[in-house]
């Protein structure tokens, strides 16, 4: 069964990059700009895993991660997440923790090291 993951990057050309590349290794993508597109496609539908851009407009990687983690739905509140952040130096390894996030990547996106870390929890 085609695993699905959810790709919240509001930069176009990384998203379309993303995509592209996940694609590729027969994932099916769902795309989004913000945190709370990403709470309104996991309202409607089950994923395997989320790439979580940090910064985001509307609602950012953090409070998204945070919410997440909330929901009642075990299934969706485990759901594996991997930040990407451009400014990872902002944040620690055990920030990310503590909002729930598993794992992170940091830009520029080097996408071979993505699909490894995305093979790694989807598995």
């Amino acid at each position: 069964m085609t695993k699905k993951i959810i790709v919240a990057e509001d930069s176009s050309v990384i998203q379309n990059l993303t995509k592209r590349i996940l694609s590729i290794q027969n994932y099916q993508i769902t795309s989004v700009k913000n945190g709370q597109q990403v709470l309104d496609k996991l309202s409607k539908d089950n994923y395997d895993l989320i790439l979580l851009d940090i910064n985001m407009p509307i609602m950012d990687g953090m409070e998204c991660a945070r919410t997440i983690r909330s929901m009642d739905d075990d299934a969706k509140s485990n759901i594996p997440i991997i930040a990407i952040t451009g400014n990872a130096k902002n944040y620690s390894m055990q920030d990310f923790k503590d909002v729930g996030i598993n794992d992170y990547l940091p830009k520029p996106l080097n996408y071979d090291a993505m699909v490894e870390l995305v093979k790694e929890y989807i598995n």
